[in-house]
């Protein structure tokens, strides 16, 4: 979930993350319909997840108490990359420590990983080239200010749409796989 500048902070509430004097917590929710919901609720598919140590702390208070909204969160493996936690009492949580932890992870058999928020782990991710797919739900807001999807520089990729829905709010719900090396050209005038 991001805005038309690239904010992901706190799309859920006003208290998610007001880190940084943010105070547009709960800019979502205006922008919620039916078709919004299906792609949300395709979502909540049982998976594996990677998440910061921050949107992990948000999380883990909430969803144990609230798998009947998301079915399959307190099974799917929860992978949390953090320096000062190892361990948590939600069932299926695993920290890991680095980079190469990740990248072991990624070389890995298994589902896909889906990441959740998480900022600075998106910007590791991208900074890094660890990146196949991004699903991003455009909202037709400007914020100004807060944490940003491509803060911090990211590794020249290529992109390819592969799907897209405009919802009757006006959220751009884009599906991109990755499509490899950035190609450029002359623009003929």
């Amino acid at each position: 979930m991001i805005t038309l500048d690239g904010v992901m902070q706190a799309p859920g509430g006003s208290k998610e993350d007001a880190s940084e004097g943010f105070k547009y917590g709960g800019w979502v929710e205006p922008y919620g319909d039916k078709a919004y919901g299906k792609v949300v609720r395709e979502e909540l598919k049982p998976a594996e997840y990677l998440l910061g140590r921050k949107t992990f702390e948000i999380w883990e208070p909430y969803w144990p108490k609230h798998a009947d909204f998301w079915p399959g969160i307190n099974d799917g493996k929860k992978y949390i990359i953090s320096k000062t936690r190892k361990k948590s009492d939600w069932e299926n949580s695993i920290f890991i420590k680095s980079l190469a932890d990740i990248k072991k992870l990624k070389r890995s058999r298994g589902t896909d990983l889906h990441v959740w928020g998480s900022a600075k782990l998106v910007q590791l991710l991208l900074k890094n080239d660890l990146v196949d797919e991004l699903r991003l739900k455009i909202h037709p807001l400007i914020l100004g200010k807060g944490k940003k999807l491509f803060e911090g520089g990211t590794v020249p990729t290529a992109f390819k749409l592969v799907k897209s829905i405009i919802t009757t709010t006006g959220v751009i719900i884009a599906y991109y796989k990755r499509a490899g090396k950035v190609k450029t050209g002359n623009v003929k005038a």
